[in-house]
């Protein structure tokens, strides 16, 4: 049975954060205000590519209903940002909105600035005039350090204070997150270094790949924890990770974060450089999707990359990562649910919202080639695994399928396709983040095989209520 008529670019998602064209790269600066949620990300508007860095701009009352804003900032010619506006976040300045961010000038060589720009209209919920300050907060890195990349700041409040990091590389390889305190947004003091690479959690989850730490992002759980999520730069953007931990005192007003544990924010191939959302209940994170196909055929469909769908965030007993989609997807379901039986195929959309749990070996096809490969999810909980294999279909880079394990017997997967772009959520324990690219004669069809196995999907569907 059909479910749905096909759109005119079946890999281009349809609900997720994206410009109607060209290049976006990292979320940046997820903000609630005035009760809608605002979410900037580097934009090129001009061509799908990584040049002419801007802010792009939408907001939503519910993370479901996305409205696409005009650019909200923009390489200002001679200033600190006139080769581009990157990576930062938004903060509210004494009731001004407030974005912190990597300027870079056309000498820079990785060492950017830090730079402000501040809503001209606090009052105005749309947030869509900005005015940058002429001269950077902060003209680069600390001395003594040999920072070789300094850049992406993100301020969080601790102990009635207010901080910021900036990832940061040294020329001897070692990665870190220095600390400032930044009080008033126009003065920052050098606080330190929150951690690096040197440290023997640190060093055992993430390894010695990385050369700098981008895009550090730092939330409070529940239980008095911080996890601090960093993405891995090892010359070009490499994966993400994250550390459990306390924040102790250290010295003369400074912080520091002792890890206990971490993990992979990710195990696909397609994520990276997360921005996180402290709300007063929860967090809340989106990553940048890239493309992993050739330029030529980001050229002919004219766009580049994908913002993924809103994942909550908080952490097990264990300092294990605990993610999820946030609730508020729901709203994107069509009134009625997909079921299908073992073994009946079911033709899929080309974006769904699937929900498979097994006590038994259980394979799940989600789309078949004329030579009749398959892309499957193999839940063993046997063997406590579940694997993505998608070899059938080609990717820039490495391939092979990806495992994540899960200590329960009983496995529940949630997989929501949008387009190309595939997140599969392994409970709450594991995410699996890929693009998958049909071709012309590529059919799009569950095929559920496995004893016992409960299936339920729903198409998305553009929002009607909030």
């Amino acid at each position: 049975m059909s479910l749905t008529a096909r759109v005119p670019d079946p890999d281009a998602p349809r609900f997720r954060v994206r410009p109607p064209a060209h290049w976006i790269n990292d979320p940046n600066g997820p903000f609630r205000w005035q009760g809608r949620y605002h979410l900037f990300y580097q934009h090129n508007p001009d061509a799908p590519v990584h040049t002419n860095v801007h802010w792009g701009h939408v907001s939503s009352p519910d993370l479901a209903h996305w409205e696409h804003h005009p650019v909200a900032l923009t390489p200002t010619p001679g200033g600190p940002d006139e080769a581009g506006c990157w990576s930062g976040c938004v903060v509210d300045d004494d009731g001004v909105p407030t974005a912190v961010y990597t300027g870079v000038d056309r000498h820079h060589t990785g060492l950017g600035t830090i730079c402000l720009a501040r809503a001209t209209v606090p009052d105005d919920e749309t947030l869509t005039d900005w005015k940058p300050h002429p001269t950077p907060v902060v003209t680069g890195p600390p001395p003594g350090l040999d920072v070789v990349m300094f850049r992406d700041p993100f301020v969080f409040h601790h102990a009635g204070h207010r901080w910021a990091l900036v990832g940061a590389g040294h020329a001897d390889g070692t990665p870190s997150v220095l600390l400032y305190d930044c009080d008033d947004l126009s003065a920052w003091r050098f606080a330190g270094v929150l951690v690096d690479g040197h440290d023997p959690v640190a060093a055992r989850v993430f390894g010695d790949g990385a050369t700098g730490w981008e895009c550090p992002q730092l939330f409070a759980t529940a239980s008095g924890e911080w996890v601090l999520v960093v993405s891995l730069w090892d010359g070009d953007p490499s994966s993400t990770g994250y550390l459990t931990g306390r924040l102790h005192p250290y010295r003369d007003g400074e912080l520091r974060l002792v890890p206990r544990t971490g993990g992979p924010v990710d195990h696909g191939r397609d994520f990276y450089a997360p921005a996180v959302l402290q709300e007063a209940d929860r967090a809340v994170l989106w990553g940048w999707s890239w493309e992993a196909r050739e330029q030529a055929a980001v050229d002919r469909a004219g766009w580049a990359g994908v913002l993924t769908a809103p994942r909550t965030l908080d952490t097990h007993p264990d300092g294990s990562l605990r993610m999820a989609p946030a609730p508020e997807l729901r709203l994107l379901r069509a009134p009625d649910p997909f079921v299908t039986e073992p073994g009946v195929p079911v033709s899929l959309p080309d974006a769904y919202d699937l929900t498979v749990t097994a006590r038994s070996l259980t394979t799940v096809s989600l789309l078949r080639s004329a030579s009749g490969a398959e892309l499957t999810v193999r839940l063993d909980p046997d063997e406590r695994t579940v694997t993505l294999d998608r070899d059938g279909w080609p990717r820039t880079g490495a391939l092979g399928p990806v495992t994540a394990g899960v200590p329960e017997a009983e496995i529940t997967v949630r997989i929501l396709v949008d387009g190309s772009l595939l997140e599969l959520f392994v409970g709450d324990r594991a995410t699996v983040t890929e693009r998958v690219y049909r071709r012309a004669d590529d059919v799009p069809e569950l095929v559920v095989r496995g004893a016992g196995a409960r299936v339920t999907g729903w198409e998305q569907v553009p929002p009607t209520s909030g």
